[in-house]
């Protein structure tokens, strides 16, 4: 990659986030890319709009919640955040359930985005 070069990053979080390492391993690549000034997406699907959801409480699990993090990555010039509607819908969540702005966009419109990356990356 030529310096200058910008290349289209999107990363599909599809895991719940605690009990594995994939929601916070995601947020720290998202991180580290946008860091290069590169074009950054988050996509959630599937469970991973769970790492979305207000109010997540990890005392009982002992796990440092770090969902507060998503509320910084306007910070970070990451502003394009797409939720998958039926993931939402199938586990009883709307919109108004996530800590942050996000585009609620259908199952095949985010397939056509996917198309549009140079770097899609799934956790």
């Amino acid at each position: 990659m030529s310096e200058g070069t910008i290349k289209k990053f999107m990363f599909v979080n599809r895991k719940a986030p605690y009990g594995t390492v994939y929601a916070l391993e995601s947020l720290e690549v998202v991180l580290i890319t946008a860091a290069f000034d590169q074009d950054v997406s988050l996509v959630f699907m599937d469970d991973g709009v769970f790492q979305l959801k207000k109010g997540q409480q990890t005392k009982g699990i002992e796990n440092k919640n770090f969902s507060p993090t998503y509320r910084a990555l306007d910070g970070y010039d990451i502003e394009k955040l797409y939720v998958e509607e039926e993931a939402l819908a199938a586990r009883g969540l709307t919109e108004d359930d996530l800590l942050v702005d996000v585009a609620v966009m259908s199952r095949a419109d985010l397939g056509k985005l996917m198309e549009e990356m140079d770097v899609v990356l799934s956790f």
